[in-house]
């Protein structure tokens, strides 16, 4: 059975060029890049030529990109870092619909006396950048807030908001996980000074992430060693997928407008599809302001967890919006914080396409999917008594 994979916001292909372009880390050329013969010296500057095309793809410069293990360690770092820079200061400001690599760490640090803001979303799934700019305070030591949700795909209005918080003198964080290699990104043009990613998300390997520290920034390192990433990130440097990380944002960069138009292509296809085809359905999040590769549609009446079972069985990946595939009774956070319908956000699949994604793919997901969800409806007493509601009325 042939896979179709349209969860490529959970994680990613390895691209065969990076793939191609790590193995000789593995065997041939395996010395460390910390050594001073020559037999290291030229992993180190293979490491140096994958800083380059990192930096290359977000607009910085090599020295202001740290390579981590992941998005999480990443995002740790600079929250961390920047509550070390102003110990005097306790309060953090970020959104209720981030990633659980903030959302657990804030819930974590508040705890231990800090005192959180977690700004709200509309039912578009946007901020309101008048409420953000009224929620920073003298006391505020570090907002962090993501450039694209990773359950919608809503991009928030990042560079606005860091221009306020550089306008009062606090630093600002963004987790652009899902951001990076989908849509351009600047950083010579905002005003961000810590931003998260990580590379699994755009077709390099498992394991490794960046964490851009803008020149001039007070940093304070979470693991400290050796004097790797100098002296920023402790610990031997994961070579290989470093390497593979370069190689793949500089596929990143080249792919660019194909994301942007023949990705967002197929994404509107499917989504246009199914809307059609199948009732009581909704899409959620802004329509415009979303991630070219990402569209979250809620079934209204099902459960998500049904509908991802039923999908596997034509060997269709995707994810559910709900919560209840982690033991949870409660739909997604995210959702939740939308102001879905309770009867839409349980029943609510997350599809995300990548350059890799076809048209025949799209359209045997467009034939599978409609019948899947007229079944579970048919096992639904809720959409039963819907339907006997909307005939006797």
């Amino acid at each position: 059975m042939k896979t179709v994979y349209l969860d490529n916001n959970a994680t990613t292909r390895v691209a065969p060029e990076v793939l191609e372009t790590m193995l000789p880390y593995f065997s041939d050329l395996y010395g460390n890049p910390s050594s001073m013969h020559t037999f290291g010296g030229q992993v180190a500057g293979k490491i140096r030529e994958a800083r380059e095309q990192v930096a290359a793809l977000i607009g910085a410069s090599a020295d202001e990109i740290i390579f981590t293990s992941c998005g999480t360690e990443s995002d740790n770092a600079a929250l961390r870092s920047a509550l070390a820079a102003h110990p005097d200061k306790r309060h953090i400001v970020t959104s209720r619909v981030e990633h659980p690599a903030i959302k657990a760490l804030v819930a974590h640090l508040a705890e231990r006396g800090y005192r959180i803001t977690e700004l709200p979303v509309d039912k578009n799934g946007l901020l309101d950048l008048g409420q953000f700019a009224e929620s920073l305070t003298p006391d505020t030591a570090v907002v962090s807030l993501m450039w694209a949700n990773n359950e919608t795909g809503v991009i928030f209005p990042v560079e606005k908001a860091a221009e306020l918080a550089r306008e009062r003198g606090i630093l600002f964080h963004t987790d652009a996980v899902q951001a990076t290699g989908k849509i351009a990104i600047d950083m010579r043009k905002n005003a961000i000074d810590m931003l998260s990613f990580s590379g699994h998300k755009l077709h390099a390997p498992k394991g490794i992430g960046v964490l851009y520290v803008r020149r001039g920034t007070r940093f304070s390192p979470l693991l400290i060693g050796g004097h790797q990433e100098k002296g920023r990130r402790g610990g031997t440097e994961n070579t290989p997928s470093i390497i593979g990380l370069g190689k793949a944002c500089e596929l990143a960069a080249r792919h660019l407008e194909t994301e942007n138009t023949a990705v967002r292509r197929l994404r509107d296809k499917l989504e246009t599809a199914l809307l059609a085809r199948i009732p009581n359905a909704r899409v959620n999040g802004n329509g415009e302001q979303r991630l070219p590769n990402t569209t979250n549609i809620s079934f209204e009446f099902v459960e998500g967890e049904g509908i991802l079972l039923l999908m596997n069985e034509h060997g269709i990946c995707a994810s559910s919006g709900s919560a209840c595939t982690s033991g949870s009774l409660q739909p997604s956070h995210v959702l939740r914080a939308m102001g879905v319908p309770f009867t839409m956000a349980h029943g609510s699949i997350r599809f995300s396409l990548s350059v890799y994604t076809t048209e025949e793919e799209i359209d045997f997901t467009v034939d599978k999917l409609p019948p899947i969800i007229e079944r579970l409806r048919g096992m639904s007493p809720y959409w039963t008594a819907a339907a006997q509601s909307c005939t006797s009325g």
